[in-house]
C-alpha cells in the first residue's frame, strides 16, 4: 500500500518547498478537534479551547469533518489552480484569495471528499452535475450524521453561500487564535523550507525527500516518488510542479494531495513530540495480536479518522460484511474500537487513546 507520484519530465525548478498558512490552519483545527492524535500539543489545545468564544466553537463543529476526519483539499487551493504550478500565499488572506479562485465544482467536490462518493485519483463527474453522484454523496453524508447531511445539502444547494461561510469562519479563527500561533510557527517552517531547499539544490530531489521523511523514497530510474502509507493512490506532476509543505502542528500526519488534475502536494511534519508511556505487557500482547492481521491494520486506518459502518468498511476493502464483522469482533475484544448506534446505523471507531499507548511507531503508521 502506498501513494505514488509519477514525476517523469519534472524540471528541478518546478519543485518548491514552502509553508502555507491555510494548510497550517487546517492542522490547527484538526488538533483542536482530535487532540488525542497530537499528545504533544495538549498544552496549546487546552489554552486555545479555554479562551475560545462559544459561538466560534459551535461553528467549528458545524463542518469539522473537513479537517477532523479528512484533511480537505480546500486547505490547499493553490494546488487546484490551472497550470498546476501556483505556490501558496505568504499570508492567510492570500491563501483565501486562492480558495476563491477554485470553481464551484472544484470546491464542492473537495468539500464532499469525506463522503468518499466521488472519484479522487481519477477524473469523474461532479456532484453538481451528476444526479447519481449527488444522491450517493447525500446518502453517505447521512451515515456520518445529521450535521454532515445538513452541511452537504446546503453545499449542493448553494455553493456560494457555503464558500462565503467558510471564508468568514477561517478569518474568525485567524483572529481568535491562529494569527498568534502563526506568528510563532512561521519562522520555524520558513527555516525548515530553506533547509530542504538547500538540500534540494545541493544534493538533489532524492536527498531532499529523504530529509522530509524516511517514508518517502525516489526511484530516479522509474521517475516515481513512493510514499509508504496504508492508503493507496497515484498521481503525476505532468507539465506542472511538485510542492513540499512543512507543518509544525501536523505530526504524525504525512499527507499527500493526489487529487486528479491538481498539483501533487506532500505535506510533511517538522519534529516529533514524545508519545505517552507504553501499556502493560498483558495489554500489549493482546492488542498487538489483534492488530497482527494486515486487513485489520487497514481497517484501523479508516477507523482512526472517523466512525464507519460495517457495510462501508466492506465496500472500502472489497470484502463481505460478515468478513468485516469478524475482524471488528477481534478488535473490539481487545478494546481497540468503540461502537455506538446512530439511528439505523451502527458506527465503529478506533480508540486512538488506547492505540497511542501501543507506541509511536504503530500510531504514526496508521495516521500517516
Amino acid at each position: 500500500m502506498s501513494v505514488r507520484i509519477d514525476i517523469t519530465g519534472l524540471r528541478p525548478e518546478r519543485v518548491a518547498v514552502v509553508p502555507s498558512p491555510l494548510a497550517e490552519l487546517c492542522m490547527a483545527l484538526h488538533a483542536l478537534s482530535e487532540p488525542a492524535h497530537h499528545p504533544g500539543l495538549q498544552g496549546w489545545v487546552t489554552g486555545v479551547t479555554a479562551r475560545l468564544d462559544s459561538h466560534l466553537a459551535d461553528r467549528m463543529c458545524e463542518a469539522d469533518f473537513l479537517w477532523r476526519t479528512t484533511f480537505s483539499d480546500l486547505f490547499m487551493p493553490f494546488a487546484g489552480i490551472p497550470g498546476r504550478s501556483t505556490l501558496p500565499g505568504a499570508t492567510l488572506a492570500e491563501d483565501l484569495d486562492l480558495l476563491d479562485k477554485l470553481s464551484d465544482e472544484q470546491f464542492v467536490d473537495a468539500a464532499l471528499e469525506f463522503t468518499c462518493a466521488l472519484p479522487y485519483s481519477t477524473r469523474g463527474s461532479s456532484a453538481l452535475a451528476d444526479a447519481v453522484i449527488r444522491r450517493r454523496a447525500l446518502d453517505l453524508a447521512a451515515a456520518r450524521g445529521p450535521q454532515q447531511l445538513r452541511f452537504s445539502e446546503r453545499l449542493l444547494a448553494d455553493p456560494p453561500r457555503i464558500r462565503a461561510w467558510l471564508r468568514q469562519f477561517l478569518h474568525d479563527c485567524d483572529e481568535a487564535f491562529f494569527s498568534e500561533a502563526w506568528s510563532r510557527l512561521r519562522h520555524q517552517l520558513a527555516a525548515d523550507a530553506r533547509h530542504k531547499t538547500d538540500i534540494l539544490r545541493r544534493k538533489g530531489l532524492a536527498e531532499a525527500l529523504a530529509a522530509v521523511s524516511p517514508a518517502v523514497t525516489l526511484d530516479e530510474a522509474a521517475g516515481r516518488i513512493t510514499i509508504d502509507k496504508l492508503g493507496d493512490g497515484a498521481t503525476a506532476t505532468g507539465d506542472g510542479g511538485l510542492l513540499l509543505l512543512p507543518t509544525s502542528l501536523g505530526w504524525p500526519h504525512l499527507s499527500v494531495l493526489h487529487r486528479c488534475d491538481w498539483q501533487p502536494v506532500l505535506h510533511y511534519p517538522v519534529g516529533s513530540p514524545e508519545m505517552a508511556s507504553p501499556p502493560s505487557v498483558e495489554q500489549l500482547t493482546l492488542r498487538m495480536s489483534a492488530l497482527s492481521h494486515p486487513v485489520r491494520m487497514r481497517i484501523c486506518r479508516h477507523l482512526a479518522r472517523s466512525a464507519y459502518t460495517t457495510s462501508e468498511l466492506a465496500q472500502a476493502h472489497g470484502m463481505t460484511a460478515p468478513e468485516i464483522s469478524r475482524h471488528l469482533g477481534v478488535l473490539k475484544k481487545a478494546d481497540l474500537i468503540t461502537t455506538r448506534r446512530r439511528g439505523r446505523y451502527v458506527l465503529h471507531q478506533l480508540d486512538v487513546t488506547v492505540v497511542a499507548r501501543l507506541g509511536s511507531d504503530f500510531l504514526e503508521g496508521i495516521l500517516r
